[in-house]
């Protein structure tokens, strides 16, 4: 199958590395002032294995069967301006973080071509054309209305250790990873702590679980099936000094995916009259923490 890949962090570079390693073939979208810096081999460095895979680059988005939609939720207007003809994309897999942009996406190409999907995993861009992906761990899920045309796609990654399913209810499929990512992002960026040193701290701790909990009842009202006490094992179980992408981009003084992650906690909580005082004080703490380290523009 032709893939294009429009976003090449952490999340797009290992998605693309996945693919070429088993014999797709992969165009990686970037800025077109970047194009010509970029090495002809994608390095991936992994627990899964370490290669180096054949790639192309373009800096605008080429005919595609799959389109896989791996940028920041802050750059995704923008960067959809890179998809000149709409018409030459095949089905769009956006592995963004939070969900309201899967409502987006569908008004704008179709409800029938968005396939919505998560990736979980810490990955980085360490350099052009160099990604490390730190976890021990990599699990790309994706709707069930996707199964038919990329069943065999998701056998042939699984064989590599890129594991994963496909979800019969996206609503579960969204909000299972944003109960998870959304708190642990907040807890991570506020403290500015590894996620071992939150657990280990009492006080930390049980704001983290409190925001878990403010998550897991936002989701189940709106109409997930989630189970907090799993998501809190869960967290205890990761690797002591992982970090969160959010964390990354407040140190490195680019804008956090607040209200992609944060806000969409906030809103669903408040369309059913719930409470989110704790996760509202943390993304308080992250925008004090933004502001301060914020790149000049």
């Amino acid at each position: 199958m032709q893939h294009a890949i429009l976003g090449v962090g952490g999340v797009g570079g290992l998605i693309g590395a996945c693919l070429s390693r088993i014999g797709e073939n992969v165009t990686l979208v970037v800025r077109p002032e970047t194009l010509h810096g970029h090495p002809s081999k994608l390095q991936l460095e992994s627990p899964l294995g370490n290669w180096e895979g054949d790639v192309a680059w373009s800096d605008s988005v080429p005919s595609a069967e799959v389109l896989w939609l791996t940028v920041k939720a802050t750059q995704l207007e923008s960067a959809l301006r890179s998809i000149s003809d709409p018409r030459s994309v095949g089905v769009i897999v956006p592995l963004l973080n939070g969900i309201d942009h899967v409502q987006f996406l569908r008004a704008r190409f179709g409800a029938d071509r968005v396939i919505p999907g998560t990736i979980a995993g810490e990955t980085e861009r360490v350099s052009m054309g160099h990604i490390i992906h730190r976890s021990p761990f990599a699990v790309l899920n994706m709707s069930a209305i996707g199964r038919e045309l990329l069943q065999p796609l998701s056998e042939k990654l699984r064989g590599i250790g890129l594991t994963g399913n496909f979800i019969d209810d996206e609503t579960t499929l969204m909000w299972s990873k944003l109960v998870f990512l959304g708190p642990l992002a907040l807890a991570t960026s506020a403290f500015n702590k590894a996620v071992g040193e939150i657990v280990a701290d009492a006080d930390m701790w049980r704001q983290l679980e409190a925001c878990v909990l403010e998550a897991y009842a936002a989701g189940t009202a709106e109409g997930a099936t989630l189970d907090a006490e799993k998501v809190l094992k869960g967290m205890k179980n990761l690797p002591p000094g992982m970090r969160s992408s959010m964390q990354k981009d407040v140190d490195q003084g680019l804008p956090p995916e607040l209200d992609a992650i944060g806000g969409a906690i906030v809103r669903a909580a408040h369309r059913h009259g719930l409470k989110t005082s704790v996760a509202e004080a943390l993304m308080s703490k992250i925008e004090l923490r933004a502001k301060a380290s914020s790149r000049p523009s």
